[in-house]
């Protein structure tokens, strides 16, 4: 029976892969006759990667605008480079605009099975519908829409989100010197994508906190100590559990014989960081770290926006609403944080209100822009997201989920430009680790996905626009 549930769910994860890159293949068909030149980042990715297919690697040759490092480009030729020892190709083919968006395509069909793996090794296999549930979160995420928009085009989102879930896959497994070496690969994409390395040595030692955490329960348990009381009694106890392992050097010797590939890559980061100035290479003008904390709360509406089978219900509204009315003075004073936070750490990027390109534009001047007021209005949304959030990784560890709001902190706050591409990795990294859904909600969620991808990629391919001062064609996207 067990063998034949696998044989079944082979078969349906195969159909599902072979539907979503045929779909894929005739959109990227689309893409290719609609974008004939090079668009918006593309200006810079694609003629550095020409440089690079045609073997000039120097330097000199290297864009200045271009602030990521050359991993796309590495691994482009050495995708596109044997197509033309193989088949003979010229390298005007191989090192063509549509090859080498190609090459991100290939990315996706990786993205798809390693998601599939993921959610296999995440989620525990208990049940007979869970085939059918994993199948259709696999699905849904590989078709997430603000991922899946960047599978057609020369951007490292679909490479950056192949190695750094290849390094958290690995790291899964135990094997953490893979899973290190591809943290790097993802490294070598974005530079931000350090911060997932880190988590996956974060979640090495969640693990083994969790493991002794236990342990000190049942401890206290057997010798029917008397528990400490108070309203923060939990938090208190994990603090002082947390000093005392920290403290001793048996733990602290077992957690760096777990984790030193990646210590050794955070200290190669840190090398990097010393030597080039900072973590942005090229124009470095437009890309400047600040403590922009409202990123966190557009991270949380964002999620909820596109979790929101989910996350959102009359039974939720009704329980949160509950709470807050039990602890009025913690929610006055988280509200009141927040308001402070938003009052005093909101920027707006140039870019956010230059370019009338992106859906960002939109949403900033349409809502945040057009009334002062909204962004403190929009807190107690915020808090509920929050909130909603934290409740859907219950599933997870206490330590497991401080991890993840620390790395998911460090990789958005710093962020001065609002841009819902770097909400991605921390976005499919939480959605992977929430518990299966009903199918009910899956379906749900996979059919608002296909109406949102639709909708972006008919108005991205049909309602073009031009500026007053140019004649090239503008698109709407991402």
């Amino acid at each position: 029976m067990g063998a034949g549930m696998a044989q079944l769910e082979g078969y349906y994860f195969s159909a599902a892969l072979s539907c979503t890159f045929l779909v894929s293949c005739l959109l990227f068909s689309a893409f290719s006759r609609a974008l004939r030149e090079p668009y918006m980042d593309e200006i810079f990715h694609l003629p550095q990667a020409q440089r690079y297919c045609e073997g000039h690697f120097s330097l000199s040759q290297w864009d200045p605008m271009i602030t990521t490092l050359p991993g796309l480009y590495l691994v482009s030729v050495g995708v596109v480079k044997p197509a033309s020892w193989i088949f003979g190709w010229s390298e005007h083919v191989v090192c063509s605009i549509g090859m080498l968006r190609f090459v991100n395509l290939l990315f996706s069909v990786g993205n798809f099975y390693l998601l599939y793996l993921l959610f296999r090794k995440v989620q525990p296999r208990n049940k007979a519908a869970s085939s059918i549930q994993r199948i259709l979160s696999t699905l849904t995420l590989a078709v997430f829409p603000t991922l899946y928009f960047f599978n057609f085009l020369y951007y490292t989102e679909a490479g950056s989100m192949f190695f750094t879930l290849f390094a958290y896959l690995m790291c899964l497994y135990g094997n953490h010197k893979t899973s290190a070496l591809l943290g790097f690969c993802g490294f070598m994409f974005r530079q931000t994508n350090i911060i997932w390395a880190v988590f996956c040595a974060g979640h090495v030692i969640a693990q083994k906190l969790t493991e002794a955490w236990k342990t000190e329960l049942q401890k206290k348990k057997e010798e029917r100590l008397p528990p400490i009381k108070g309203p923060y009694s939990e938090f208190r106890k994990i603090l002082q559990f947390l000093l005392v392992y920290s403290m001793s050097f048996k733990n602290l010797s077992m957690l760096f014989l777990l984790t030193w590939p990646y210590i050794l890559l955070v200290f190669a980061f840190c090398v990097f960081v010393v030597v080039n100035g900072g973590i942005v290479i090229g124009d470095r003008s437009s890309h400047e770290a600040c403590f922009h904390f409202p990123q966190l709360f557009y991270f949380f509406s964002f999620t909820l926006f596109f979790s929101f089978p989910h996350l959102l219900s009359p039974t939720k509204i009704k329980t949160f609403l509950c709470l807050v009315w039990k602890r009025r003075i913690q929610f006055c004073m988280i509200t009141l944080a927040s308001i402070f936070l938003v009052w005093k750490f909101t920027y707006v990027h140039k870019y956010l209100l230059a370019d009338n390109r992106h859906y960002t534009f939109y949403v900033w001047k349409r809502v945040f822009q057009r009334y002062e007021i909204m962004k403190y209005l929009l807190v107690p949304a915020y808090i509920f997201a929050g909130w909603s959030i934290a409740e859907s990784l219950k599933s997870k560890s206490v330590f497991w989920n401080l991890m993840f709001f620390i790395c998911l902190f460090a990789s958005t706050v710093p962020q001065k430009l609002l841009e819902f591409r770097y909400f991605i990795l921390p976005y499919v990294i939480y959605r992977l680790n929430i518990p299966l859904p009903p199918t009910s909600r899956l379906v749900c969620e996979l059919g608002c996905y296909v109406i949102v991808n639709f909708l972006t990629f008919y108005i991205f391919l049909s309602k073009t626009f031009q500026w007053p001062d140019s004649q090239d064609t503008q698109r709407f996207m991402w």
